[in-house]
């Protein structure tokens, strides 16, 4: 695009030279300007054109003195004198053309044309610092081809790596020369209307604002109004000036309003706030107090801990366990924690941002452990399918983060689109060198959701850190929850807030299926172990495999709302994880405990050992069995489970 607006501006200039010299009256100046245009040797500046003049044209022709008249040329427009480095490099281009006119005319039978060129051009040769005295004996050589001093000029990848470097070459320096006034005539001539015509629509645009901003003042002044009716009725119920009729209207629906009211104000507290201890004390604002002491039930302000696990421990086994490694130095809540692709290192995250590094076996080496701090709160963690030494960190603040757990530093780090800040997860594909990640715009934040928003979904080239490609969500996109691809990479799974499992085909990067899999939003998609059916837990707490070869056909579901419920209008932050086998499914918690589901073998659940908190992230080891839970409580746990037969 650039190089065909230097063309449109360099034909404007021209355009505008003839103007000048025919309103003057300087018709044997036009003469010999156009004669000078037909004849441009620097091909106005389009280096495509000059290298077919050298490759295409003047040495297939054997017309070598107008090679050396153009390389001339070159050199005493565009090469300033004490410019030595690119003076250096044209003559080992002028060198390099002039071998291959040589290979050229031995490769057509020209042997003629190569005695005539060293007849002509030997004594120069000779005095140059370049090895030419080989060359001289190249005419009478049989297969020169064969020869170990000139089988690289015979090469087609010689002969390419001469035009692709010479072509760069030229480009450098045409990008360096200064454009004449006249020429960028035209460019400012394109930017002064555009800049009227951004102004026109902003223009337009305040006036709309100024529109709207009126239209909000009169919708205040109404409310302002309403609000100082709602006043005085008030003052004169207090007066005890009531009307009878709305007293006996008030007197009617105060008692089951009352109790409603502080049921509502009861359901807004979060499990997390009592899972840190076993009795806690909730601090109410003096309204919520007269509220709750208005209700009939009168909920104490203490609550048990049965009312949080009394049902695990009473329904459920604790799953049996080899040994436990706890793992400190987190300061806040954990927000993800990951097993590496070998299983030898896992990642940590928390919400203050920051990000630790730990050998999985705490008797191992330590050299690669690390605490990264990100500035911003890390919501997604992923470590590349391949390898136990990069890592990938998706924060709250729009950004991506690639960690060298070897070299112990950051290899990469860039920012996504502006309107999508919050990178929800990120998943690295196992066959080729890209990832994935689903960002949202800007929302509520809680324990664990986060309001609905808009959405992206972009596939990276992990060789570049460049964007591949951004997958179609619609025109109205869902936030994306969670993403998985498939064991070779070519399908990637989207869980989102509409309920649905979205599949992409990311070789076509199309979407290519998808289906309604909850009535409210999904939390976390898996692939299961055989590649032919697909986990997905919701935010209601129930956990559905779903076939691939029947869409829409549930092969089981388990209910754990009693572990990972949220709230139906915002996005989950719960997940789960499939051993490697696949026969336990391992869910996160708003308890103390999480739920671990036999699939294959249809037992009983059982739930884990203890944390201090709620269980906010969980991941299964690779190839063992033992996996890692991260907590509110700001630890980590590793956990080996005992075969179960």
């Amino acid at each position: 695009m650039a190089k065909e607006d230097a063309r449109i501006q360099m034909q404007f200039a021209e355009e505008l030279i003839r103007e000048f010299l025919l309103f003057r009256g300087f018709t044997n100046t036009l003469q010999s300007f156009e004669v000078d245009l037909s004849s441009d040797h620097a091909q106005a500046f389009q280096v495509d054109q000059i290298l077919t003049l050298f490759f295409s044209i003047y040495i297939p022709r054997y017309e070598e003195e107008k090679m050396h008249s153009l390389l001339a040329f070159l050199q005493k427009c565009f090469f300033s004198p004490f410019d030595a480095h690119r003076a250096l490099a044209l003559r080992k281009f002028e060198t390099s053309l002039k071998r291959y006119y040589i290979i050229h005319a031995l490769q057509k039978g020209r042997i003629d044309r190569v005695v005539e060129f060293f007849e002509r051009h030997g004594p120069n040769l000779l005095q140059s610092s370049e090895d030419w005295q080989a060359w001289f004996a190249l005419p009478y050589i049989q297969n020169p081809q064969l020869d170990s001093h000139f089988q690289l000029y015979f090469s087609r990848e010689w002969l390419d790596t001469l035009l692709l470097s010479f072509g760069n070459f030229l480009n450098e320096v045409f990008d360096s020369i200064r454009q004449p006034a006249l020429v960028t005539v035209s460019a400012e001539l394109q930017s002064t209307k555009d800049l009227k015509r951004k102004l026109e629509v902003l223009s337009t645009g305040y006036e709309q604002l100024q529109d709207s901003l009126a239209t909000k003042e009169q919708e205040i002044s109404e409310l302002k109004g309403a609000l100082l009716k709602c006043s005085q009725q008030l003052n004169m119920k207090a007066d005890g000036k009531t009307s009878p009729t709305f007293q006996a209207m008030q007197s009617s629906g105060s008692e089951k309003e009352r109790v409603n009211k502080a049921e509502s104000i009861d359901r807004t507290f979060p499990l997390e706030y009592f899972a840190l201890n076993k009795q806690v004390e909730i601090p109410l604002t003096s309204e919520e107090a007269n509220l709750l002491s208005m209700s009939p039930t009168k909920p104490s302000r203490v609550l048990k801990e049965t009312f949080l696990d009394g049902v695990v421990e009473d329904e459920l086994l604790e799953i049996p366990i080899e040994s436990q490694e706890s793992f400190s130095g987190h300061t806040s809540p954990i927000s993800r924690c990951r097993f590496s692709a070998g299983g030898g290192n896992i990642a940590s995250a928390s919400v203050d941002g920051t990000v630790r590094i730990w050998n999985s076996d705490p008797g191992s080496s330590t050299s690669r452990n690390a605490t990264i701090y990100c500035g911003a709160e890390v919501l997604s963690l992923e470590w590349d399918f391949k390898s136990d030494r990069l890592l990938l960190i998706g924060t709250a603040e729009r950004g991506i983060k690639a960690w060298n757990v070897d070299a112990k530093r950051v290899v990469c780090d860039f920012t996504t689109e502006i309107a999508f800040p919050r990178i929800l997860d990120l998943k690295c594909s196992p066959a080729e060198p890209i990832f994935a990640s689903a960002a949202s715009s800007t929302g509520y934040r809680g324990h664990n959701f986060e309001s609905k928003g808009f959405a992206s979904l972009t596939l990276w080239n992990m060789k570049t850190w460049k964007p591949l490609t951004v997958l179609p969500l619609g025109e109205d996109p869902p936030t994306i929850t969670s993403i998985c691809f498939n064991h070779n990479g070519r399908m990637l799974a989207a869980g989102a807030t509409d309920g649905l499992i979205h599949i992409f085909d990311t070789y076509g990067r199309l979407p290519i299926t998808g289906w309604p899999a909850h009535d409210s939003a999904v939390s976390c998609v898996k692939f299961g172990p055989d590649q032919a059916s697909i986990f997905s837990l919701g935010a209601d707490g129930k956990v559905f495999e779903w076939s691939l070869h029947n869409q829409g056909q549930v092969l089981q579901e388990q209910d754990a709302s009693m572990f990972c419920r949220v709230n139906e209008v915002a996005v989950p932050r719960h997940e789960m994880a499939l051993d490697v086998r696949g026969n336990m499914l391992l869910l996160t918690s708003n308890c103390l405990t999480s739920p671990v589901y036999q699939l294959q073998k249809k037992l009983q659940a059982q739930h884990t050992l203890k944390h201090n908190g709620a269980i906010t992230s969980v991941d299964w080891h690779p190839t063992q069995n033992k996996y890692i839970t991260g907590s509110a409580d700001h630890s980590v746990r590793i956990t080996s489970v005992l075969s179960q037969g």
